[in-house]
């Protein structure tokens, strides 16, 4: 069962989620580096840091951008404490006191951010997060904002791959919490699946921090601890006038009329005492013993006695087995039940769990099933299809120069120069192209022709004459928050809205077709003008 979603304790966008997350949570050679810059007066130079990734996760051809919330609260309470200063003195000994005097005073006062809203979809080689500001500054928060990120993302991109794949109709829960890496792994897989388009979470504290819909049905352990219907408390069940009743006695009668008297007795007692506890929340797990033979028969006993004194039960939890055929037969056996007792069972719901993942979805869709409800855990909480997202940082500017980084992997050279990014919608307003450009430029204007090239191959260019042209990167964070804090339903909402404007073949589960990233014409011509000048030329003898 899945409560309404509460009020969140926490108000986001203020100070981060984990108090981890601080400006020691970084790389000591992020502290070096800033060290020399420092020593060589070059810590107060302005610079263009673009993040971005090379390839999309999952083998997909799409990504959920998502934990923007957190990087813009980490500037906001952005402070090295005495504390941390302290230890820092440990590390550089030989450092003078006047650059831990510098670290004490800094905050994301200077900083500028330039990002994607949380939730857009994205693809590779786009900046997600822009960040402009004293270079000193800009690389000591680096890897904090790439960790916060990589994992965020990644665990709403493959939420949103299971929406995708169970559909909008089917309710997903993330189940993930004793098989997440770690508590604060678990807090944020619970948060991030959401926003890649889950309906609610068994983690209590995630419900507790973010205001999210908790719910569950209970353990097999439960189940095994009752062997008699002697071990009930009480034969009786308060019906919702208040008056008493013997339920024992009713669920008896039904059980026999469904002879299914074969039945796990110890089972039968379970299901009873869960139906006192929760007269208006009663899901039963029916896999403890035999799933057709004993529980779902001992549900249907429980269910239709439950009707009788005024009561609507939930369903079932399928947790082992042929998911699809359990699920089917179990259907089949509730309208049977219906048509022979005239009890009205049709609002059922059967949940599925087990391994889920992503595959596992489209294999019961290929099946044929009757599931209403997934909960999914390991596959979601853990990525096991991908270990990371690999975002990276790289300089893209300084002083108003633009600096690439080269390499003779080409998916590894970095587009310089301070860029802004457009979505380029057809007349249908499906996206057909993202576009780069530099910053000084001319936005891209609806209805005109515009020549879009591929960064790395001089033979692809397409002309685009786009009816919707959007702007993707917005000013979020200058010195402060500019923008208001989006809530966690509004990011679910972008992510829902951009899968469902996305080509179908963009979001396919098998050889997807890959999304346009394109640069202007300008852009390409500097990027590699720039190549030109930095790449050495070698000599041979």
């Amino acid at each position: 069962t899945v409560s309404a979603a509460s009020t969140p304790a926490l108000l986001l966008g203020e100070r981060p989620t984990s108090s981890f997350v601080n400006p020691m949570l970084t790389d000591m050679f992020q502290i070096s580096m800033c060290y020399a810059q420092w020593s060589c007066g070059r810590h107060k130079e302005f610079s263009v840091f673009d993040y971005y990734f090379r390839k999309n996760p999952f083998q997909g051809e799409y990504t959920v951008f998502a934990g923007l919330t957190e990087v813009l609260a980490f500037l906001n309470s952005y402070q090295f404490l005495d504390e941390h200063i302290a230890f820092l003195r440990l590390q550089l000994p030989h450092a003078e006191d006047e650059f831990f005097e510098y670290l004490k005073e800094l905050d994301g006062s200077e900083v500028k951010v330039y990002s994607f809203m949380e939730g857009s979809i994205v693809f590779p080689r786009e900046p997600l997060i822009r960040i402009e500001g004293p270079i000193g500054i800009c690389q000591l928060i680096e890897s904090t904002i790439m960790s916060i990120v990589n994992f965020s993302s990644l665990v709403a991109t493959n939420a949103a791959r299971m929406r995708v794949a169970a559909g909008e109709s089917k309710c997903l829960l993330e189940f993930g919490l004793r098989r997440a890496q770690g508590p604060d792994g678990a807090v944020s897989a619970s948060r991030y699946s959401y926003v890649g388009g889950f309906d609610g979470t068994s983690n209590l504290l995630a419900g507790v921090l973010f205001g999210l819909r908790v719910g569950g049905t209970l353990a097999h352990s439960y189940v095994q601890s009752f062997t008699s219907l002697d071990q009930l408390r009480s034969r009786n069940i308060i019906k919702p006038d208040g008056s008493k009743v013997d339920f024992v006695e009713i669920v008896l009668r039904y059980r026999d009329r469904l002879q299914a008297n074969h039945t796990n007795v110890g089972e039968l007692a379970a299901f009873i005492s869960y139906c006192q506890a929760f007269p208006t929340d009663f899901l039963a797990l029916v896999d403890t013993y035999d799933t057709l033979v004993s529980g779902v028969p001992n549900f249907i006993a429980c269910a239709l006695a439950m009707t009788e004194v005024g009561y609507k039960p939930l369903g079932i939890r399928l947790d082992s087995g042929d998911l699809a055929y359990l699920s089917e037969v179990a259907r089949s056996m509730f309208k049977d039940a219906q048509a022979k007792f005239g009890k009205d069972l049709s609002e059922l719901k059967v949940v599925a769990s087990n391994e889920i993942g992503e595959a596992t979805l489209y294999a019961l869709n290929q099946q044929g099933h009757s599931i209403d409800t997934f909960a999914i855990g390991t596959a979601l909480v853990t990525c096991e299809g991908q270990p990371a997202l690999g975002v990276v940082s790289k300089l893209v500017e300084i002083n108003g120069h633009p600096r690439i980084k080269l390499s003779q992997e080409a998916k590894k050279v970095s587009i310089p120069c301070k860029k802004m990014a457009f979505r380029l919608l057809g007349r249908t307003g499906t996206p057909l192209v993202d576009l780069l450009m530099l910053a000084d430029e001319d936005p891209p204007r609806p209805g005109e022709r515009i020549m879009c090239r591929h960064p790395m191959d001089p033979t692809k260019r397409v002309i685009v004459t786009p009816t919707t042209v959007q702007t993707l990167l917005e000013c979020v964070w200058d010195g402060k928050r500019v923008q208001p804090v989006p809530s966690l339903a509004e990011i679910r909402a972008r992510v829902l809205s951009g899968l469902r404007s996305l080509r179908h073949d963009h979001v396919r589960f098998l050889n997807p077709t890959p999304y346009k990233v394109s640069v202007s014409e300008q852009l390409y011509n500097k990027m590699y003008e720039l190549w030109r000048q930095e790449a050495p030329i070698a000599e041979l003898e």
